[in-house]
């Protein structure tokens, strides 16, 4: 393969950047640009060291900086490998980079580093696919869901999974060649404990998704109301800041503002809705079917209502909007005396707080994690898998199933062993033993250039 470079670190101001270059010809290039103080020869170095010298090209100096030097296979892509650290300046990285480019290295594609290890063995296609999630964790959750994957926790819970799976595979394939052999006994009575224990595992592993993708990707929720119950005002408590404004005319907020919001270990992703209610200002129209779409794309409603007023018609019509929807009745404005009538909601997790005052604020991170089921999480992360990871695991666990009816149904061995095939088909392509170039492809476009 073409040797690539690329930089590796944010393209902004810091303090250190670093150019990394992986392939056959990457010392030999690192050679002919960075010049070490001292009598030490670049093509020389041995692996896992590094040397402070001077960047060169064309016989001007770039920079100064440090080269370090890893040679395959034990490199992060299992090839040489020669990284250049230097000043961290948006122009003399980019002037670096592009005299590497002259000498003979291409630009490496996003995520073309981390491809490289998994061609070259490094990695398993879960374990490259963690190492995006661990550059994108916004929790500690995550973090450590990421670096479990990423030590291969995933891919050895498939791995089990699929070996007793191709285990049951050659037992029924010896038992049904040569039945006249003195053979461990291979019909469905043996088969489908076997199968039983394959399906509860994928279960395991498919019901950890939906709590792993809140803590990578957080909870989109809406914050829904009439106008002037202090929808505005609970966002900008939640906040800590001002984001939306906040006046006493009803009707203020038109658009839907949005904004990210740690509770927790969870990422909130907040919209600021516009106060339903009819209106004849057109502006004000248009905000309230934003608002209307917000509730219907939200995979959580907080319900906001005054709680120093009784209910209105509006108030009502948004009860039942979110029928359906997760939703959190938070009836506000509780340092004002209390009107509403609390009975008139049924079956509701329902949390009295003050937006203004801040009061009550802490009720809501409480009952998200509760409404979600994350609260045994936050002591006990599992690994969580991807949505290409859980579609492999679905389609594994639907010919397993499907396998053990045709088991209890008399089913032919045949039909039951193309079944179980396909199923350990769909764990190898999770894990990248059986993958095709396209899902390949699909994964590694996800990363960042440089990585």
């Amino acid at each position: 393969m073409a040797t690539v470079a690329a930089i590796s670190t944010p393209p902004a101001v810091g303090g250190i950047s670093l150019i990394r270059i992986s392939g056959e010809r990457a010392i030999e290039i690192a050679a002919k640009v960075f010049h070490p103080f001292g009598s030490t020869e670049v093509a020389k170095m041995k692996g896992h060291t590094c040397v402070y010298g001077k960047i060169v090209y064309g016989g001007e100096t770039l920079d100064d900086g440090l080269l370090t030097v890893f040679l395959a296979p034990r490199s992060y892509t299992g090839e040489d490998v020669a990284e250049i650290s230097c000043h961290g300046g948006i122009y003399v990285t980019r002037r670096v980079l592009r005299a590497i480019y002259s000498l003979g290295a291409e630009p490496a594609q996003a995520g073309e580093f981390t491809r490289r290890a998994f061609m070259n063995g490094k990695l398993s296609l879960t374990q490259a696919e963690a190492v995006a999630d661990i550059i994108s964790a916004e929790g500690e959750n995550a973090l450590k869901s990421a670096n479990m994957m990423r030590d291969g926790e995933l891919f050895r819970k498939i791995k089990s999974v699929s070996d007793s799976l191709v285990h049951v595979l050659g037992s029924l394939a010896a038992w049904t060649d040569y039945p006249d052999e003195d053979l461990p006994e291979a019909g469905p009575e043996a088969v489908l404990p076997a199968l039983e224990d394959c399906k509860q595992r994928l279960e395991k592993i498919i019901s950890d998704y939906d709590a792993g993708m809140i803590f990578r990707e957080g909870i989109s929720c809406a914050i829904a109301g009439r106008p002037n119950v202090g929808k505005s005002t609970l966002m900008n408590a939640l906040l800590g800041y001002e984001r939306s404004i906040v006046t006493s005319a009803a009707g203020t907020t038109r658009d839907v503002v949005e904004e990210r919001l740690k509770v927790g270990d969870v990422i909130l992703r907040l919209r600021d809705t516009a106060g339903l209610r009819d209106s004849d200002n057109e502006a004000e129209k248009i905000g309230v079917r934003l608002a209307e779409k917000a509730i219907g794309e939200a995979q959580l409603v907080l319900a906001v209502f005054d709680g120093s007023e009784p209910l209105s018609e509006s108030d009502r019509l948004l009860l039942e909007k979110i029928k359906g929807v997760r939703h959190i009745v938070v009836i506000n404005k509780g340092d004002l005396p209390q009107k509403i009538d609390k009975s008139l909601f049924s079956d509701e997790i329902i949390l009295e707080v003050s937006a203004k005052e801040g009061d009550g604020l802490k009720k809501i991170a409480d009952a998200v994690y509760e409404m979600f089921g994350l609260s045994g999480y936050s002591q006990h992360p599992e690994v969580f898998a991807n949505e290409r990871q859980k579609l492999c695991c679905d389609r594994a666990l639907k010919y397993v199933s499907e396998a053990i009816s045709a088991l209890s149904l008399g089913e032919t061995l045949d039909a039951v062993t193309v079944l179980i095939d396909c199923a350990a088909d769909a764990l190898l392509e999770l894990t990248g033993e059986k993958a095709t170039d396209a899902v390949v492809d699909d994964v590694f476009s996800r990363f960042c250039v440089g990585k």
